[in-house]
């Protein structure tokens, strides 16, 4: 893996190929540092300006009308915009979001996405009414393959293509991506993340390669070349290739706490030489776009930062494509509204991603440049970035999208050339932690038991970004072209003369020479996957493990998971264990390395070395090569081969002191895991398991809302007699009541309702205690966001066992109330707690 290191020592330059930047000292940098951009490597873009693109630039820029100009620095999703709104307000872009599709089905057809695709293009190029008639552009999550679009082949995720060790395979993976999204008339992705993830906490770790900066670098310029096509060859942006974007700049990797979207306090040698280590390399490959960042430096947003956009990213790293922003990420600049940031667009932002915003935006940027708030020659040079782009791409010859070559040729997706490659991907990735007495690898005609939670679940084993933002709500039949790891293993037992059964409880009609339990993470995305310590919480695999250990049944564990977790009583419980990640459509590549061919050989090794290290202990989130602590249970770059025979010896189990109480139930809309959030009428319950929930008598109704970024709160509407409850196993706040501590809850009444309102915390059978809110609530109708404390004492007054608290927070209400809401956790008594909302 370090001979990767190296790899682009010419282009990286002050980046350093000597391992500089995995000694480098990432302490927490308490005051804002002063940002100096000649500090930063300078380079010129590899990009020769053509004189007959930059003369059209030209022209274009003087024929178009003001209204025209405004509109081509605007993004907005295809849920929220029509093609006839396009046209009419000039609009550049158009995007689908992670749910978002053409109809709002996120499981149209790929015919529904060319048919849209074409809609949008002829929109945009009406000339009626003297219309200039700019070409729009359309980009999408293409993060794993085209993985918004049923049927596309899904490679594994970037954290397990940063344990392959293969650069090659990125650039193969980059064109079949890029092949099987033009099939869809579609021309722009959201893709490489750069990300050199830091906390393993944070929910995004697994679009992450990998901690190590050089190996990020070293992959950059083969998924961008494989994307775009090579900068020095006719492949660049020709018809089979589509627009690339490096993201998200920069720092995304490093927020405080591994929260999304965080606030990052680092110095600038770290940021330079560690996070934006492969910047260098894609904007040197003819990367055209960048998507600036939702975090702050420091207490400023990325998103509003001239120094990082303009001087640094433009003045000095050689950028010469336009910079787009990320899902409403301009409302975070201090100052900003989703309607309205001039202090983003002055800053170097060239193309806000507005998508249920841009109306408003529109017209506010519009009286900005009118005003000079936003001057002539900051527009001119934003649209010029955004044509200069268009036309390299070829966007405006290149004519209806469902004309282009490849479009319609649906049988591209999922073919079988490019799921071998995704196949191949999935062998290499694999990492095998555990194999005592060699058990692996297993003759394949033998009696095998394949069980567990992700064994015949091809929406787990694919995670987040897949067919919908957070990866859920997918069925079997969503996935016509994938294999799930049981029908891998199945096809390949059942051709040597074994036996293959699937159980769901560990149950079997034949006893098993093995049982293969498959567990791990469900699908998330984005905020929504930020957990507060390591250790995986699920019980689930390791209660199948103790199980098979008890019958002396062999045992293969095969971990799903988006980042390193500690997992040391499921590996105790396990004679192997292998890290799978998330390795996307192709189960079939985890049983090219479990089974032997028929003559006992092993037919691949594991070739997979972790890009990651792995926890020791679940408070490991900031675990990475070159800290001055450095104490992990394996790392970076671990991992056995077949012909290894090492044993691993009991792991610790001793978690005491640890974890902390998990006192965060709400967060971002969503219940926390291992917390549920529960819609109860008189009757029954159901839990919230989607974006839109309602519960059985159709009382109370969830849905996931937008305010800060996408689908961050949850809109909760009574119609009658209902209870909003998170529930979970019971924990012990003692210890927080003697604290002094507080249940905070940030929320905004929508509507208020003249029925009886109650706060309600649960504890255990016949134990709960409820306060009358229903005056606060009212009192609260229209005023926005509130942040309320209510002291934990308050209930243990009432007679509340906080020893027990299995529903910690609790609304009963009825018809009128509509709350949103966004978090509720146990926070410091802050001094203006009380006993009421």
């Amino acid at each position: 893996m370090r001979s990767l290191s190296c790899f682009f020592a010419s282009l990286l330059m002050l980046w350093g190929c000597s391992n500089q930047t995995n000694n480098i000292v990432e302490t927490r940098q308490q005051n804002k540092p002063f940002v100096n951009p000649e500090n930063w490597p300078l380079h010129t873009s590899p990009l020769k300006r053509d004189a007959l693109v930059e003369s059209r630039i030209s022209d274009l820029l003087a024929k178009m009308t003001l209204e025209e100009k405004v509109g081509q620095v605007i993004q907005a999703d295809i849920n929220y915009i029509t093609p006839e709104q396009a046209a009419e307000y000039h609009l550049g872009s158009i995007l689908n979001g992670g749910n978002s599709g053409p109809g709002n089905d996120n499981h149209a057809s790929a015919e529904r996405w060319l048919a849209l695709a074409d809609e949008f293009w002829k929109a945009s190029i009406d000339t009626k009414n003297g219309r200039t008639g700019v070409p729009i552009m359309w980009g999408t999550d293409a993060v794993h393959g085209n993985s918004n679009v049923v049927g596309a082949t899904l490679f594994p995720h970037n954290i397990g293509l940063g344990a392959t060790n293969d650069p090659q395979l990125l650039h193969k993976i980059g064109q079949i991506t890029a092949l099987e999204t033009r099939v869809t008339g579609l021309d722009w992705t959201f893709a490489p993340t750069l990300a050199v993830a830091r906390n393993d906490r944070w929910g995004r770790t697994y679009e992450s390669y990998s901690e190590d900066p050089n190996l990020v670098a070293s992959y950059t310029p083969h998924i961008v070349s494989g994307l775009q096509g090579d900068l020095h060859h006719s492949t660049f942006l020709d018809h089979s290739r589509i627009i690339a974007t490096a993201k998200h700049f920069v720092g995304d990797g490093a927020t405080e706490e591994g929260i999304d979207q965080g606030d990052v306090l680092i110095d600038e040698e770290v940021m330079r030489d560690l996070h934006a280590a492969g910047y260098v390399p894609a904007i040197q490959s003819g990367v055209q776009v960048v998507m600036a960042s939702f975090n702050s430096w420091n207490g400023a947003k990325m998103h509003g930062s001239k120094v990082m956009l303009s001087d640094i990213l433009v003045g000095r790293l050689g950028f010469d494509g336009f910079v787009v922003g990320d899902w409403n990420g301009h409302a975070q600049v201090k100052g900003c509204s989703k309607v309205s940031c001039a202090q983003a667009f002055n800053a170097g932002l060239d193309m806000f991603m507005a998508p249920d915003s841009w109306k408003g935006l529109y017209k506010n940027l519009l009286k900005q440049v009118k005003s000079g708030v936003v001057s002539q020659q900051r527009l001119d040079e934003a649209v010029a970035r955004i044509l200069r782009v268009k036309l390299r791409a070829g966007v405006f010859d290149a004519g209806l999208p469902s004309n282009r070559p490849m479009a319609g040729e649906f049988e591209l997706l999922g073919h079988q050339e490019h799921r071998a490659v995704a196949r191949e991907a999935v062998r290499k990735s694999l990492v095998l932690l555990k194999n005592n007495n060699q058990l692996l690898p297993l003759r394949p005609n033998i009696n095998v038991l394949v069980t567990g939670e992700g064994a015949n679940n091809i929406a787990q084993q694919a995670g987040g970004w897949t067919l919908t933002w957070q990866g859920n709500n997918n069925n079997p039949e969503h996935f016509p072209n994938a294999q799930s790891i049981f029908q891998g293993i199945q096809q390949v037992v059942s051709e040597a003369g074994g036996h293959a059964e699937l159980s769901q409880d560990s149950s079997f009609n034949v006893r098993p020479d093995v049982a293969i339990v498959v567990f791990g993470e469900q699908p998330y995305a984005e905020f929504q996957g930020d957990l507060q310590h390591l250790d995986y919480v699920s019980n689930n695999g390791l209660r199948l493990l103790k199980r098979f250990k008890q019958q002396n049944i062999p045992t293969v564990a095969v971990f799903l998971s988006g980042r390193p977790l500690w997992v040391n009583p499921e590996i105790n419980q396990s004679d192997a264990f292998v890290a799978a990640w998330l390795p996307g459509s192709e189960g079939g590549g985890i049983a090219d390395l479990m089974f032997t061919d028929a003559a006992g050989k092993a037919r691949f090794d594991f070739t997979g070395r972790l890009s990651f290290s792995w926890p020791a202990k679940p408070s490991d989130d900031v675990l990475n090569e070159g800290n001055t602590i450095y104490s992990p249970l394996f790392p970076i770059g671990y991992g056995l081969s077949l012909q290894d025979n090492a044993a691993l010896g009991p792991l610790s189990e001793d978690i005491n002191g640890e974890i902390e109480h998990v006192t965060r139930f709400v967060y971002a809309g969503d219940p926390v895991v291992p917390w549920r959030m529960m819609l109860k009428d008189r009757y029954s319950q159901t839990q919230v398991t989607s974006k839109m929930q309602t519960n059985a008598n159709g009382t109370l109704t969830a849905v996931a809302t937008d305010d800060k970024a996408q689908e961050d709160t949850v809109m909760l509407t009574w119609t009658g007699d209902a209870t909003l409850a998170i529930e979970g196993k019971p924990i012990d706040l003692t210890q927080q009541v003697v604290g002094d501590m507080t249940f905070q809850i940030v929320y905004k009444v929508i509507q208020s309702s003249s029925a009886k309102s109650n706060l309600i915390l649960g504890c255990g059978e016949g134990c709960s205690v409820s306060m009358d809110i229903s005056s606060s609530l009212q009192a609260a109708a229209g005023k926005g966001w509130q942040t309320a404390q209510v002291k934990l004492s308050c209930f243990a007054a009432s007679g509340a066992n906080l020893g027990a608290v299995q529903t910690p927070f609790s609304i009963s209400s009825s018809r009128g109330l509509i709350l949103q809401l966004k978090e509720v956790k146990v926070v410091s008594n802050p001094s203006a707690a009380n006993c009421t909302l």
